[in-house]
């Protein structure tokens, strides 16, 4: 029974505060330690346009390796940034991210995401710190 709920709650999209980007966890990480706001963490992560389906990146592509950076301190588009944080290692998260928090107006061309696209990234937190 705790299982079925476990699993409900899961599939829960839930708002990222203070942006309208959401996330679902699909995995619970092992707890302990979380990304907080100027973390080092390290991900795997896969990006997909909504409108399209069509991926355009994904760090578990063959030559690509896990993406690590200081989050929540502007140096990814702001879905991302801050939809990352509370993750733990372990953790699966979906996050659902509207164009004004991903590539906005302008896009992202070379990548073939176009103007105010709806992005879809697949994080997998691997290690934190």
């Amino acid at each position: 029974r705790e299982t079925l709920a476990r699993r409900a709650e899961q599939q829960m999209q839930m708002q990222v505060p203070g942006l309208a980007t959401t996330f679902r966890v699909t995995k619970e990480g092992q707890g302990g330690k979380a990304i907080t706001p100027g973390t080092k963490a390290t991900l795997h992560a896969t990006g997909i346009i909504k409108e399209t389906g069509k991926k355009f990146w994904s760090t578990k592509d063959p030559g690509q390796e896990p993406f690590t950076c200081q989050y929540g301190m502007g140096q990814l588009i702001k879905g991302w940034d801050q939809g990352c944080i509370g993750m733990t290692v372990g953790e699966e998260r979906e996050l659902t991210i509207p164009g004004p928090e991903g590539y906005g107006a302008s896009g992202f061309p070379s990548w073939g995401i176009g103007p105010n696209a709806t992005l879809i990234f697949q994080l997998e937190c691997l290690k934190i710190g």
